[in-house]
């Protein structure tokens, strides 16, 4: 598995679109700024999650970009999965593999399932607004909900 920038720089910019959740817009050269994002490369990141449905885009001068759902909604998978696709493939390329033990090829293809599986589940469980406590907590800001 591999995360590319577009997956890292995508995860960046929502995640401070999560700290200024409720806040109105924001604009994605100050999300560039504060990420050390490249700015067009930003605005192409910002597209694709607006289609995805993860973003909210307004226009003009007092526009900007929001997310479209509470941070607690929005989950590590789902960004990476609308910027990376299938973090790892359902079934590995093998063109050139002729296994003629099929035992172990069913033992590897096991292997890598339980990766996906295990893979998915921790991105499933932690969500923007969990980055947000956590950035909270290291800076001694706590906050506790009853």
């Amino acid at each position: 598995m591999r995360i590319s920038s577009k997956g890292d720089y995508g995860l960046r910019a929502l995640f401070d679109l999560a700290q200024r959740y409720g806040e109105g817009p924001v604009q994605s050269d100050d999300i560039a700024t504060r990420q050390g994002i490249p700015v067009n490369y930003l605005n192409q990141l910002l597209i694709t999650m607006r289609r995805a449905g993860l973003i909210e885009s307004l226009r003009g001068p007092q526009g900007g970009h929001m997310l479209a759902r509470a941070p607690e909604t929005i989950t590590l998978l789902d960004v990476l999965t609308t910027l990376e696709g299938p973090l790892l493939p359902a079934e590995p390329s093998r063109d050139d593999l002729t296994p003629t033990v099929p035992e172990d090829d069913e033992l590897v293809d096991e292997t890598w399932a339980t990766l996906r599986a295990r893979i998915e589940q921790f991105l499933s469980e932690v969500t923007l607004d969990d980055l947000c406590q956590r950035k909270r907590q290291r800076s001694g800001g706590v906050m506790y909900y009853i």
